[in-house]
């Protein structure tokens, strides 16, 4: 239902933009690092609304993937110690029922 809504928030703000840049066939020069050149303000908002959804997209995919990796490395290393305590508790129940036996 979560992502249901966020998609729908962001559908409701890009037709907004595609909207409101339909409405605005005005030619504006736009300078950027590399190069300059004149764009219809439509065509200018939607590319960059574009850029930024998918650069947003990318960063955040980029954080959740590095927190899947440092909980699988958690997971591994719990399981580990786990296994080790599991011997030790083996070890300490066999040393006590050896000594019980003499």
């Amino acid at each position: 239902m979560k992502y249901l809504l966020i998609f729908l928030l962001v559908l409701v703000v890009f037709v907004i933009s595609v909207t409101l840049g339909a409405h605005n066939d005005q030619v504006v020069p736009f300078n950027f690092l590399l190069a300059a050149g004149e764009y219809r303000i439509s065509t200018l908002l939607a590319t960059l609304f574009a850029v930024g959804f998918l650069l947003g997209w990318a960063i955040c995919g980029l954080f959740w993937l590095r927190v899947r990796v440092a909980l699988a490395n958690s997971q591994r290393k719990l399981k580990r110690l786990q296994q080790q305590l599991d011997e030790a508790n083996a070890t300490v129940t066999t040393s006590r029922a050896a000594g019980v036996k003499e």
